[in-house]
Parts: C-alpha cells; sequence; structure tokens
C-alpha cells in the first residue's frame, strides 16, 4: 500500500487560511452535523447497503440536473436511460465504492476512469480518461496531491476544494461537473467521514439552487 505524502508546512497553512475564511467554519461545522445524523439512523443498522444503493441513484439523478439533464425519476430506476448525462452519472456512482480504493493509492487512475464512465456517450473514445492538455494535467496532478496529502484539514474543506478545482478548471472533455462532484464523494469516503457512500451530497448542491453562481465565485 502507498503511503500517503505529507504535506508541506505551506500546505497546512493554505488549509488553515481556507478555513478561516467567512462562513467556512460555520458551513462544515453544519454540515459535519448532518452527516453525523445520517450516519446515527437506524435504517444503517441493518440496511447499509440498501441505502448506499438509494444514495447512488438519487446522487446520480441530482448530479446530472446539476449539469443541465432532463432527469425523470422513472428513468432512472426502469434502466431505460436515454440522456447521456444521466447515463454517465448512473456509471459513475454505480461504481463509486470500488473506486474509493482506488482513489486511496492513485487519485490520477481513478479520476479517469471518473471520466471514462461520465463522459462515454459524450466524447469521442481517444478523448476518454485524458486530460484535454498540459494545463488540465497540472490540475489534475494538483488535486491528486491535494486528495492524499496526510493534513489535519477536515475531510469537508478537501473535498471542496477538490470538487472545486475539477469543476472549475473543466480538465476533461465532457462530463467535468458528473466527475468532480464524484471526486469529492470518493474524498468524503477515503478520509472517514462517509466511509459507505450514503450521504446525498448532489442533492444538496441542486436544492440549494446557487450551484451554478457558487462555482462561477470559486
Amino acid at each position: 500500500m502507498i503511503s500517503p505524502e505529507p504535506v508541506p508546512a505551506a500546505g497546512e497553512v493554505m488549509w488553515a487560511q481556507l478555513a478561516e475564511l467567512p462562513r467556512v467554519a460555520e458551513a462544515m461545522a453544519e454540515a459535519r452535523a448532518l452527516v453525523d445524523r445520517v450516519l446515527a439512523h437506524r435504517a444503517l443498522r441493518t440496511g447499509t447497503a440498501a441505502v448506499a444503493a438509494e444514495s447512488a441513484l438519487r446522487g446520480a439523478r441530482a448530479s446530472a440536473a446539476l449539469d443541465g439533464a432532463d432527469v425523470l425519476n422513472g428513468e432512472a430506476r426502469s434502466g431505460e436511460v436515454t440522456d447521456p448525462v444521466l447515463a454517465g452519472a448512473l456509471r459513475v456512482h454505480a461504481e463509486l465504492a470500488r473506486l474509493r480504493t482506488v482513489w486511496g493509492s492513485s487519485p490520477r487512475q481513478a479520476l479517469a476512469r471518473l471520466h471514462l464512465l461520465a463522459a462515454a456517450d459524450l466524447t469521442p473514445q481517444e478523448l476518454l480518461g485524458r486530460p484535454l492538455d498540459a494545463d488540465a494535467a497540472g490540475v489534475v496532478g494538483r488535486v491528486s496531491a491535494l486528495a492524499v496529502g496526510r493534513t489535519r484539514a477536515p475531510a469537508l474543506l478537501v473535498a471542496a476544494v477538490v470538487h472545486g478545482e475539477l469543476a472549475s478548471a473543466a480538465v476533461f472533455s465532457g462530463g467535468n461537473g458528473v466527475v468532480a462532484r464524484a471526486a469529492a464523494r470518493l474524498v468524503l469516503a477515503d478520509r472517514g467521514l462517509d466511509p459507505g457512500l450514503v450521504c446525498v451530497p448532489e442533492v444538496g448542491h441542486l436544492e440549494a439552487g446557487d450551484y451554478a453562481e457558487a462555482l462561477a465565485s470559486y
């Protein structure tokens, strides 16, 4: 197993500065409390697999909707999916549990796989899993280092930065939003906040109503 690299002192300063931005500490505390409520729910005592499966479905639908897909609940559940964004999101979320172990040792490989799944119906095959250019490859490398570096920063903060970096830079050809949100989920699972992948942050983004504006501000 590959041991994560320690975060340099400058990196810890960066995380501390981010945590001190207005509303960040408050928002993280609120989100952490909500996650704790979900993980303490009695449904998880006997039905974790069923809850995780429902989380994957709802997360995929919400993630696709955030990228403009016309999402119908019946379509997703029936398996007769015609929207390519929704189809990609469903493939991504179905594989998150397996990719959690990949993420911990090779985030680059996990990101390539996420893009292949998300954009299989959206982009030419030769572009699947590949950053668009040298700048995009640099973003992938930076995000990968942030994702696995040993740090005292809260998992929610690391996940938020991974999400923001990937979504705002659009490092791949198509499917970037779905990939970015899935990567954030993997951070939360890998860092122990939501190891069972039962929370549905994508629904929170969708219901907040200001996702595009917030991402543009990032």
